[in-house]
């Protein structure tokens, strides 16, 4: 079974190349990020015809998350309970007997703005909800857009940025409280000591000089953290594909046995 998380930056004007990467890497389920778009306006047509049904939470011009899945899927939760004012940021969904939700967590902005203290309080909910609604024995994905990198090795240069933002205490403590739950990072599982990112600005050459971070993430319960047999951070698809202008965000991508 394929698994991927993918922050698309607006699916509106990047529908063309999220169908290019579906019809490449074919993945069973996946989370999507920053739809941009209302419900009524997502691409169900365009993703049914090359075998995808989707369940969305959208929101107008900003956030909004998504679930794709070749197999069939049903609703469980739409929006993070509480946190209603800071949008479409979460949606869960059951396929088979895995329970898989994706995230688009609060990005905070700066240490001075309010969005950061309200980015570490949906983080609290994240993981109240987890333990109200979840069962870390069982078989659960959180995957998403975190806007978080949890070590240094997280990050381009930690030394410069340590302590701005995605780079604080504060924010890791939380992100390792979620974790903490019960949930292994499926990339550090394999690859627990290589630098790779999943987020370039699009400014300044930033991606061909690898001034990147970490903060997509595929995280999943023991039952399936066991079973993870590959993991990718997709840089190819960072990149233009026949004319199509790609996401700052790569794709990532787990395989499980």
């Amino acid at each position: 079974m394929r698994i991927a998380s993918w922050n698309v930056n607006g699916l509106r004007s990047r529908i063309d190349f999220v169908l290019h990467w579906l019809r490449a890497r074919q993945p069973d389920v996946v989370g999507i990020q920053e739809l941009k778009l209302e419900d009524e306006h997502f691409p169900h047509a365009e993703l049914a015809a090359v075998g995808y049904q989707a369940l969305t939470h959208g929101q107008k011009s900003w956030n909004g998350v998504a679930i794709l899945s070749r197999h069939p899927i049903e609703v469980v939760q739409r929006g993070l309970p509480g946190q209603e004012e800071m949008g479409a940021r979460l949606i869960t969904a059951r396929t088979g007997d895995i329970l898989f939700t994706t995230v688009y967590c609060p990005n905070g902005k700066s240490l001075s703005h309010e969005d950061y203290a309200r980015k570490l309080l949906w983080y609290e909910d994240l993981r109240s909800h987890l333990e109200q609604n979840q069962d870390p024995a069982g078989s659960a994905v959180l995957c998403g857009d975190f806007n978080i990198c949890p070590e240094p090795l997280d990050s381009w240069n930690e030394d410069a940025l340590v302590g701005h933002i995605f780079h604080t205490e504060a924010e890791r403590e939380r992100f390792q409280a979620v974790l903490d739950w019960g949930l292994t990072d499926l990339f550090r599982r394999l690859e627990p000591e290589l630098q790779a990112f999943s987020w370039w600005d699009y400014r300044a050459g930033a991606f061909h000089k690898n001034m990147g971070l970490r903060i997509d993430f595929l995280l999943a319960t023991a039952a399936l953290a066991e079973r993870v047999q590959a993991v990718e951070i997709d840089r190819e698809y960072r990149k233009k594909k026949d004319g199509l202008t790609a996401s700052d965000h790569a794709p990532v991508i787990a395989d499980l046995g």
